[in-house]
């Protein structure tokens, strides 16, 4: 596809709106939101959306397996927490109020799209099918990313900042390329928009008119940097117009306007109107990692504000309200995040012997000399020892 027929892409879908390609592209102007922080609905006059930027309440039962889905996320988030400091994992990540936005990326996808999420994203990958160990296996330092991507449609935790939304961009090329029914999620958070690889991808993304949606965690920090010394743009969404594609703001702790969001890019993306962008509003409520101190660069007070945002407390308060959640639905709930946190404890208790020959059985698909002769002094060194016992 060319840069014209890219251009005409956003035409064609902003006249369907009834809109300019600029009011498509750029996003509304206020976030959209639909839940206040007590979970009341907001009217529907207040809820951010706009002509072109329209967003439906999803479904009870959509609304009912995302909120299961959230509670599990939040006692996996606390149990790995608990693990780190029982020594049983290395190191670990928490999306501690993010699981909102961790859960609404997994469930807006379909069964055979892809997610390409980062270091934080655990909760998203378990919520697109991964088994609770097998996401937390690479936490432990052990095999890889102990999961197969090929599988789950799920790529890899990516640690080194913002290199998966290049290889995001790339699946979706291809998938585009063979014809294939495919969007692609690239999840990142506000400080990857700092790097250059957040340029590569949107730019080629955006020239190519391929399926990918940028989904922005804006948690406030890139470590200890704030926002405000990353960005002076209005908001990360608007970044979105500079590359000739659709951005949208979010209140990230709203799960419902978060699954209407994202249901609605997805949506469009597969429909062939090109990649967007969604920046969501969130606070990441404990520290960076396990090795951080988060008191040394924000105050208790900003961290309790956000408290009050939490978006487990305000999902459940809407559903109680609706008379969406029963007590026996609640006590099922609770049951299947305990069950998750069970699983996780019994798997990181339990002793792992590594076998010395996995260093070199997946370097290449064909082994070198070099590789080969490395393997056999290993295996001969360690015959010896064996000896030697």
């Amino acid at each position: 596809m060319t840069i014209n027929e890219s251009r005409e892409a956003i035409e064609q879908v902003s006249s369907k709106f009834g809109i300019t390609p600029e009011d498509y592209m750029l996003p509304a102007r206020t976030e959209i939101h639909m839940l206040d922080v007590n979970g009341k609905l907001h009217p529907s006059g207040e809820q951010g959306a706009e002509p072109g930027h329209d967003y439906p309440l999803p479904s009870p039962a959509a609304l009912l397996a995302a909120y299961e889905q959230l509670v599990i996320g939040r006692r996996v988030n606390d149990q790995n927490s608990a693990l780190v400091r029982q020594g049983r994992m290395a190191v670990y990540p928490s999306s501690h109020g993010q699981e909102a936005c961790q859960v609404a990326a997994a469930l807006c996808l379909g069964e055979g799209d892809w997610m390409f999420p980062t270091y934080r994203d655990s909760v998203a990958v378990m919520a697109k099918g991964v088994a609770p160990m097998e996401v937390m296996t690479s936490f432990r330092g052990d095999w890889h990313s102990g999961y197969d991507p090929k599988k789950y449609k799920v790529s890899v935790q990516a640690t080194p900042l913002t290199t998966q939304l290049l290889h995001a961009v790339g699946v979706a090329h291809a998938a585009k390329l063979r014809g294939e029914d495919t969007v692609v999620l690239a999840m990142c958070g506000d400080g990857a928009t700092s790097e250059g690889d957040f340029h590569e991808a949107l730019n080629f993304a955006a020239v190519f008119n391929l399926p990918v949606i940028f989904f922005v965690q804006n948690n406030q920090y890139a470590i200890s940097v704030p926002l405000s010394q990353q960005s002076v743009a209005p908001s990360l969404a608007h970044k979105a117009v500079g590359y000739g594609m659709a951005g949208e703001r979010v209140d990230g702790n709203d799960l419902v306007a978060l699954l209407s969001v994202l249901g609605r890019a997805v949506r469009l993306a597969r429909e062939g109107n090109g990649p967007l962008l969604v920046e969501a509003h969130t606070y990441r409520m404990q520290a960076h990692t396990n090795a951080d101190d988060a008191t040394r660069y924000r105050a208790d007070a900003e961290v309790q504000e956000w408290i009050a945002k939490d978006p487990l407390t305000r999902m459940r308060s809407y559903l109680v309200d609706a008379g969406l959640l029963t007590e026996q639905a609640e006590e099922r709930i609770t049951a299947s995040a305990e069950a998750v946190a069970k699983t996780l404890r019994d798997g990181m208790n339990s002793e792992n012997t590594p076998d010395p020959a996995d260093l070199f059985a997946h370097v290449f698909s064909t082994p070198t000399t070099q590789l080969t002769e490395q393997a056999n002094l290993l295996a001969d060194e360690l015959a010896r020892e064996e000896d030697t016992k």
